[in-house]
């Protein structure tokens, strides 16, 4: 295993800071233009081949020290029943919008495995194509 981010992570002396691409940064490359031009952004984070192949591209062609999950922290307040879109040219908007912690107190609680089970699914499908001795990195929120 590639261990120079874990290493790094526990704060250890490391031979250079280690190097992955959030999936923002994929958006440069032409295998991940290619499979955007044929799906929008949140058929891809919700199908977890998709998800995979996104992932493991900046892994393959530039032999970076972590693939990170390709997904969207704005998944979580969609599974709880708000409508999230991503306009051309503009950034992701939820509908209706949270202005108030009673408004969020007031979004429902979900079963994870229920409405986000094709991030789990994802990251058994790119746990199966990653090389072994590259980790797999996620976010939460």
């Amino acid at each position: 295993m590639n261990d120079l981010l874990l290493r790094a992570c526990r704060r250890e002396a490391v031979p250079r800071p280690p190097v992955w691409m959030m999936r923002q940064a994929g958006r440069y490359l032409p295998e991940y233009r290619a499979i955007r031009a044929q799906h929008e952004f949140l058929e891809m984070v919700t199908t977890p081949t998709l998800a995979a192949e996104v992932t493991v591209q900046p892994v393959h062609r530039l032999g970076v020290d972590a693939a990170i999950v390709f997904s969207d922290i704005l998944v979580i307040p969609e599974a709880m029943g708000q409508t999230l879109t991503f306009g051309k040219g503009m950034g992701p908007k939820l509908d209706p919008p949270i202005r108030s912690a009673e408004q969020a107190n007031a979004l429902p609680l979900v079963d994870p495995e229920e409405k986000l089970g094709y991030v789990a699914l994802a990251v058994k499908a790119i746990v199966a194509e990653l090389p072994s001795h590259v980790p797999l990195i996620g976010f939460s929120g």
